[in-house]
């Protein structure tokens, strides 16, 4: 007979992680699968920030900054030093798209939405210009400072995994899920594991796979529902230097979008792009057109800077399709059900920052289907372990 778990989560992302730790805490027997290695993909290809999202006040997407922010103060909480709070620095020149106003105003905001005693800003001192990392002064109209924090998205993915283990969650890595089949109120579980199929059963199914997700969805039964969906990749560059007062919330010249330089492991990251995806999730690349957008933006700001590139990675956001523009759609997780009783929920989407709320969300959606256990912590509380 096949092992039974409570909980079955498929994906070693930080969401996935997120689900088998709010699970085993809440007394579940859980099983997570990951076929390559924990944060093997977005996860480890992120921007490494844990913020609430100023630019998505400009698609009013409220209701998600103001959780953002709630868990970027937990997560400061519970997971130092792998969060640590920094210092944000926002440029505005004459040629800017958005005025010294509008950012007041939008940083105006993000304090009220904001979560904790350090939501304030300030408008630097002409005098004070000179000191931010050879930042371009020609032009230069305002400096904003607020403050965000910034982490290690692998070492806090294997942080919560950590966690999970400790309440009991079963971690495999190699893992390679090959289908699933829904039986009685149950689901029967196939996966490939130290080179033989092994198969195992669940009250509760996860889709946590990031740009698989819909592969994933592909390979259950009786097809479950669907959700067209983009992938988006987000590309980023390291460069030579340093940056000692913070990191810079930038504009890049070709279109406005929001580009963050910020000091990363002794040299200079500069991301992020929007650009659309097709193909393998597995081979996403910085491509030579993305490299040199985000070059162009580094030199437009830090002119004395090296623009070599030393490394580039690219993760994929998961975007629900609609007619808007990428950078306009709803950063929200997407839950999707197999029914109003669910006993599987693929997540679509979903923030780094917002990672715990999705779990405690996907977990409540559960509530019907698993039965009653004690919980034997609270993971607003717990505290993540650096090894």
């Amino acid at each position: 007979m096949s092992a039974r778990f409570d909980v079955v989560v498929i994906g070693g992302g930080i969401q996935g992680v997120g689900v088998a730790q709010a699970a085993a805490v809440r007394g579940y027997s859980t099983l997570l699968l990951e076929q390559e290695d924990l944060a093997a993909g977005t996860s480890s290809r992120s921007s490494k920030l844990i913020h609430g999202g100023l630019r998505y006040l400009e698609s009013r997407q409220f209701g998600l900054v103001r959780e953002s922010l709630r868990e970027r103060e937990t997560l400061l909480k519970i997971a130092a030093p792998l969060v640590e709070r920094k210092a944000f620095y926002i440029p505005v020149y004459a040629h800017s798209r958005r005025s010294p106003a509008r950012i007041a105003a939008g940083l105006l905001l993000y304090r009220a939405l904001a979560h904790g005693p350090h939501g304030g800003f300030q408008r630097l001192a002409p005098r004070d210009w000179d000191k931010l990392d050879g930042l371009k002064t020609a032009g230069l109209k305002a400096v904003f400072r607020y403050y965000d924090a910034q982490t290690d998205d692998a070492a806090l993915t294997r942080a919560v995994a950590r966690s999970a283990q400790e309440f009991g969650a079963e971690i495999r890595i190699g893992a390679r899920f090959i289908g699933a089949e829904r039986v009685g109120p149950r689901y029967e579980v196939r996966f490939v594991s130290a080179g033989s199929v092994t198969s195992c059963s669940a009250q509760a199914l996860v889709n946590a796979t990031g740009p698989w997700v819909g592969q994933v969805l592909s390979r259950i039964l009786p097809g479950p529902p669907r959700l067209r969906h983009d992938l988006v990749q987000g590309a980023h560059i390291i460069t030579p230097g340093t940056l000692h007062e913070g990191l810079y919330y930038t504009e890049a010249p070709r279109d406005g979008r929001a580009v963050f330089v910020m000091p990363w492991r002794g040299r200079i990251l500069t991301g992020t792009t929007e650009t659309a995806y097709v193909g393998d999730p597995a081979f996403s690349a910085a491509t030579r057109d993305e490299i040199a957008y985000l070059q162009e933006v580094l030199t437009s700001y830090f002119p004395d800077l090296s623009p070599t590139v030393e490394d580039s990675f690219a993760g994929l956001r998961v975007l629900p399709r609609t007619p808007q523009g990428f950078s306009a759609r709803a950063r929200e997780a997407v839950l999707l059900a197999d029914g109003p009783v669910p006993r599987l929920i693929s997540i679509f989407g979903g923030k780094l920052t917002a990672y715990r709320h999705t779990a405690d969300e996907v977990m409540g959606r559960f509530k019907g289907v698993l039965p009653e256990r004690a919980a034997r912590g609270d993971t607003r509380r717990l505290i993540l372990s650096v090894p």
